[in-house]
């Protein structure tokens, strides 16, 4: 845990640096400071932050991991990593409804909006509880 929340720390300077860096050199210019992207690198910055605290956080409640040896070798992380569902459509009819939500705002029709809204609740909603209706509902 601890190379990657080194890994996260450097990535927040790193974007942070750049951010401010941006912003400024953007600013020097004819056109003035360009704030999507200075925008976009300080939230980027900020998003590295949270997830470094975060796994600071969790660091500190877990064992140490092979990753944070010098030593260790590759077969030492070896074993379950998680659950992964190959079969699983949800994924797919998730990013569907969101493809639709965002084909609805680039043409700014409302009822595509609404629809695909009430898709992304639904597919959403398949997504988490799919091992929770029990085997016979399969």
């Amino acid at each position: 845990m601890n190379a990657t929340v080194r890994i996260f720390d450097g990535l927040f300077i790193f974007l942070a640096v750049l951010g401010i860096g941006y912003g400024y050199l953007t600013g020097t210019s004819r056109t003035g400071v360009e704030w999507v992207g200075t925008t976009a690198f300080i939230l980027s910055a900020g998003l590295s932050l949270l997830i470094g605290g975060y796994l600071r956080f969790v660091a500190r409640r877990i064992s140490t991991l092979p990753e944070d040896y010098e030593e260790a070798e590759v077969s030492d992380g070896a074993g379950e990593l998680g659950f992964f569902s190959p079969h699983s459509l949800w994924p797919f009819l998730v990013a569907f409804s969101v493809f639709v939500v965002g084909y609805g705002l680039a043409f700014w029709n409302w009822w595509v909006i609404i629809g695909g809204g009430t898709a992304v609740i639904i597919t959403v909603c398949g997504l988490v509880f799919e091992y929770h209706w029990g085997r016979e509902k399969h």
